[in-house]
């Protein structure tokens, strides 16, 4: 039977998880890292199927999915969270089956950037995105350390924290946070966040005044992050630090744009290591990233 290329229902998410999970684990086990992505909630998904159905698609044959591909849209940016083929199926053509209607999305949604995150030891997709007019701007990297490590090495400035709250002065002030550093607003996306009970979200203050908010997760990963100054990464990185060691988690985790500098340096200092490089890429350069932290490449 041929392919057949449909809209992502709900029912197909767990098993879309499944198959994204072992594609990735194939791809970093060829390339020497060992097996890195596990199992989790579809949450994120679901929210985005409520939100915008038209960003999800499966690539199936014989009831049995071989590919996903899944993007959002915030203001004018489209972003691709996800786009994956199951290893035994690739080279027939399904990935570029796939990226043509999640740009057609794109196209529908009136977008003027388009923007990923991939692995940049993943040459054959790096390809495909630069001929749809996605381009290479910086790498990305996977940081963390063990608890332990972490609670041992505590110095530098750090600012005072508060709950974030669902109400609408914190959703403005957070929306309009993130028009000034990434030139989008993603309020929806910050709904989700704070009314996720396995996710933190906290503001950060210097003083009285307002310098950004952080989230920390159940499993000790920081992020997203964003500070409205670019002097603020380095105190607003160790405070996220010290609240994910506080949560109890074994091991503390974050992603860190090669261009911020600061929260590089940051990072190194608290005994944090690199364990695998990303690449954004998108098709005009945006974003202030000595100042933001991605959560991860689905979410950025």
């Amino acid at each position: 039977m041929s392919v057949i290329y449909r809209p992502a229902l709900a029912r197909d998410l767990e098993f879309a998880d499944s198959l994204v999970v072992s594609s990735i684990n194939n791809l970093t086990e060829r390339h020497g890292f060992g097996p890195m992505a596990a199992r989790s909630p579809t949450l994120f998904q679901q929210f985005s199927l409520k939100d915008d159905a038209d960003g999800l698609w499966v690539a199936e044959e014989d009831e049995r999915i071989l590919g996903f591909a899944w993007s959002w849209v915030c203001d004018d940016m489209w972003f691709l969270a996800q786009l994956f083929v199951s290893p035994d199926h690739q080279g027939r053509g399904i990935g570029n089956e796939l990226i043509a209607r999640t740009l057609d999305h794109a196209e529908k949604s009136g977008a003027s950037n388009r923007v990923l995150i991939t692995f940049s030891f993943n040459t054959v997709s790096q390809g495909l995105y630069i001929r749809q007019g996605m381009f290479p701007r910086f790498p990305i990297y996977s940081v963390s350390a063990s608890r332990e490590q972490l609670t041992g090495s505590w110095n530098g400035s750090r600012y005072d924290v508060t709950p974030l709250e669902e109400d609408a002065g914190t959703l403005r002030r957070l929306a309009e946070a993130d028009r000034r550093v990434l030139g989008v607003s993603r309020e929806k996306h910050h709904r989700y966040l704070i009314n996720n009970g396995g996710v933190r979200g906290f503001n950060l203050y210097d003083g009285n005044d307002w310098a950004g908010y952080a989230y920390i997760d159940a499993g000790g990963h920081v992020g997203p992050l964003a500070v409205i100054e670019p002097h603020a990464a380095a105190a607003a990185l160790t405070t996220a630090l010290h609240l994910a060691a506080e949560s109890g988690a074994s091991r503390i985790s974050a992603f860190l744009p090669g261009a911020g500098e600061a929260a590089l340096k940051t990072a190194m200092k608290h005994g944090m290591r690199i364990k695998f490089p990303m690449l954004l890429m998108s098709s005009r350069e945006f974003g202030n990233w000595a100042q933001y932290l991605p959560r991860n490449p689905g979410f950025m």
